[in-house]
């Protein structure tokens, strides 16, 4: 079954956050849109790719009034490490979430039982709590963190818009497409 359009699970984990140990739960991410990527572990090889990309477009994802959450299995004292020591990790000014105890990689189906470690996946949730876009894919492939600031633009346009979708390759300003019987085969 597909986690798009449901209700994000309840979990309570800690994260590592400009300096501090701060409560994350399933709440905190309601009220404003949210992206959670989930990597496997820390002080890994593409994982650090990954939080300084996602920490160069932080204030696009800012602007665009959303909070970016990284999640690993590790816990936050490794975040902490992991951010003091990392030059790419040490851009991070969002949370660095540990969850040990895999309540999020299980809520959010990411979790790889044999080994502990999350897949690297990438959730888009609403203000309501309702995820709207997910991609979950094998770990040797990291992200582009720029396709996901599109992904959460175009849900961001399409649940201002209700009767509008966001063609392929739709950017911010750009035309959406007014689904209508008149367009069935004419595109």
């Amino acid at each position: 079954m597909s986690l798009i359009n449901t209700q994000i699970k309840p979990f309570k984990v800690t994260a590592y956050h400009n300096g501090e140990f701060v409560e994350i739960t399933d709440a905190t991410l309601k009220g404003k849109w949210s992206v959670v990527i989930f990597m496997p572990a820390a002080f890994t090889f593409n994982c650090p790719t990954e939080v300084e990309d996602a920490a160069e477009n932080y204030a696009e994802f800012q602007k665009a009034g959303a909070e970016v959450y990284v999640v690993t299995t590790d816990t936050h004292f490794s975040h902490k490490v992991w951010h003091e020591t990392s030059p790419a990790v040490g851009k991070a000014q969002f949370p660095l979430i540990g969850d040990p105890t895999h309540q999020m990689t299980r809520a959010f189906d990411v979790h790889i039982e044999e080994e502990g470690l999350a897949l690297r996946g990438t959730f888009i949730i609403n203000p309501e709590g309702v995820i709207k876009t997910m991609e979950v894919h094998d770990n040797a492939i990291a992200r582009d963190i720029s396709e996901t600031l599109r992904k959460l633009k175009a849900a961001q346009y399409v649940a201002a818009n209700p009767n509008q979708v966001c063609p392929a390759k739709w950017r911010e300003g750009a035309k959406p497409i007014a689904p209508s019987l008149d367009l069935v085969g004419k595109i």
